[in-house]
């Protein structure tokens, strides 16, 4: 359960019928969430003086849809693409903002975002990596500990007590901080997929194929994000 909106328990529903979760379909809905996303992303970076001004509200609707899909799952058709589009708007602002003091550094993330995401992909299938409990056992333990400490910045930004320098600083230190949170972000996907497969095989209900591919989007986002941070770090 690397990623907090996937894990065992999801797939698990009295609801069974013939119409039941794919590894194709999930493939299907996430394509439709990643062009919402884009297409909104894309949006928002050609109109920013229109989304600048609703960024918090953007953020806190994300935050609402995606707390309601975790807890009404059976909702994913209908909340994931809400998400998706909130989610452009956010990304597409957060995006123009480093291209601008980063020049270049935008496309670059997104191609090596796609190198990890078919890299893991291949590592997982041929067998390379696979999600044992003591794998996800340390993922899990990884992303939670990266996650409090985040919490805990901006908890002490919020009330101007300083933060933890080293998250955002371009030292060596703060590099090698970055090349580990990529490191655990992506292998966050290899919990993911082995997930994903797991609920294709139990037959899952269909809507499951929406969570999952709103889910698998949740980890591929905050992998962009940490590419963002670290090759703006190595350009500094």
């Amino acid at each position: 359960m690397s990623n907090p909106l996937l894990k065992n328990s999801v797939f698990d529903s009295p609801i069974r019928s013939n119409d039941v979760m794919t590894v194709s379909g999930t493939i299907n809905k996430s394509i439709i969430l990643w062009v919402l996303l884009s297409a909104s992303a894309f949006y928002s970076w050609t109109h920013p003086g229109i989304i600048m001004p609703l960024l918090v509200p953007l953020l806190i609707a994300g935050f609402v849809i995606a707390m309601i899909s975790i807890f009404k799952k059976e909702y994913a058709p209908f909340l994931s693409p809400l998400y998706a589009i909130c989610e452009g708007l956010i990304l597409g602002a957060i995006s123009l903002s480093f291209e601008k003091s980063y020049p270049g550094v935008v496309i670059n993330a997104i191609l090596l975002t796609m190198c990890v995401l078919f890299c893991m992909l291949a590592a997982y299938k041929t067998g390379m990596l696979r999600a044992t409990p003591r794998f996800q056992k340390v993922v899990i333990f990884s992303t939670l500990a990266i996650c409090l400490v985040y919490v805990l910045d901006l908890l002490l930004n919020l009330f101007g007590a300083g933060s933890f320098s080293y998250i955002h600083n371009s030292s060596g230190l703060g590099i090698i901080i970055s090349l580990v949170i990529v490191a655990v972000a992506s292998l966050n996907l290899i919990i993911d997929f082995d997930l994903i497969e797991q609920g294709s095989q139990q037959g899952s209900p269909k809507y499951m194929e929406w969570y999952s591919a709103f889910a698998l989007m949740i980890t591929l986002v905050w992998l962009y994000l940490e590419m963002l941070r670290l090759l703006s770090k190595l350009r500094d």
